[in-house]
């Protein structure tokens, strides 16, 4: 079983990859780390964050789809080849995953183990202070 460990600021998280519900999205993932981007408030879903794909990932079939992640699931949009809106979701409390057209699906790929009970806090420096800086990569 594989661990990922997800640090913005002073927030550190540890997840689990779910290779067994979502085999292709882990194995998209693991081909990204480390992964070091930029994490915004999302706009439609309520208390989420997310992380804009474009393209990257349409590849991916749908595997474990979810619109209705709970806080400490992380899941992947693969979004479409050619007009993009793939993106990486992570709630941090009550939400709904959708955009501006409507509900959305995400294969759900991590699960926050280890620091889940600061992720409203994490959330809420996001939506106050904007887009943050993240890291993803494989854990010890």
């Amino acid at each position: 079983m594989k661990h990922i460990k997800i640090t913005s600021r002073q927030y550190t998280y540890l997840a689990r990859l779910e290779e067994e519900t979502a085999p292709q999205t882990c194995a998209w993932f693991l081909r990204k780390l480390p992964f070091k981007t930029h994490i915004s408030q999302g706009r439609w879903s309520g208390k989420a964050v997310f992380i804009r794909l474009g393209t990257t990932g349409a590849e991916v079939a749908y595997e474990n789809p979810t619109s209705y992640p709970k806080t400490g699931d992380i899941v992947m949009c693969p979004g479409d080849a050619t007009q993009g809106g793939g993106e990486i979701y992570m709630p941090y409390g009550p939400n709904a995953f959708a955009c501006e057209y409507g509900k959305l699906a995400g294969n759900h790929f991590l699960s926050i183990i280890e620091g889940e009970q600061s992720l409203p806090q994490f959330g809420e420096l996001v939506h106050w202070h904007g887009a943050q800086e993240i890291l993803f990569e494989l854990a010890d």
